[in-house]
């Protein structure tokens, strides 16, 4: 486990904080084993070759992680080169209710129901906070060797990311 490193960000204007921070560009992303809608476990080899963005949201039962999966995955959609991963604590009950509603030919929803360790690993998981256990809104891409190529931490959980600087990131 990395040594603790809160980072700071808000919560309706209020301090909040992760366990750590995120990882660092140019560093390789720590290993990763998350659950579908359907329960199946999915890593970052699961996906040889293909650039990726994880977009990192506290609950797609929410308006601004919904406009965020949406956008992403419209973004990419005409490309075969890259995957968006959105990744949040919901059960994968409600992701399934949220695909089914949700185009994201090159999407998956995944969860970190079966792995808490990922906000630690990622600098996602908020403490100290009524919100605890939930992942703070983060965009994290990767090339396709799994090297962190952008990197943001919004802010305001209740924003929106910089969608032009993560994608940039994908050129």
């Amino acid at each position: 486990m990395s040594e603790l490193q809160p980072q700071a960000f808000t919560i309706n204007g209020k301090p909040a904080h992760t366990f750590t921070r995120l990882p660092a560009v140019g560093s390789v992303a720590p290993a990763l084993q998350l659950a579908d809608r359907e329960f199946k476990d999915w890593t970052l080899d699961d996906f040889p070759g293909k650039k990726k963005i994880l977009n990192v949201v506290p609950s797609l039962d929410t308006s601004v992680c919904q406009l965020s999966a949406q956008r992403f995955n419209e973004e990419v959609a005409r490309r075969d080169d890259v995957v968006v991963l959105t990744i949040s604590a919901d059960l994968p009950f409600a992701q399934a209710r949220f695909c089914a509603t949700c185009q994201a030919p090159n999407g998956r929803f995944l969860s970190t129901f079966r792995s808490p360790e990922f906000g630690m690993d990622y600098g996602t998981l908020i403490v100290e906070h009524a919100l605890m256990g939930l992942q703070a809104r983060a965009v994290i891409v990767l090339d396709a060797d799994n090297r962190v190529l952008h990197r943001q931490l919004v802010p305001e959980l209740t924003h929106e990311p910089d969608y032009a600087a993560a994608l940039a990131a994908l050129e």
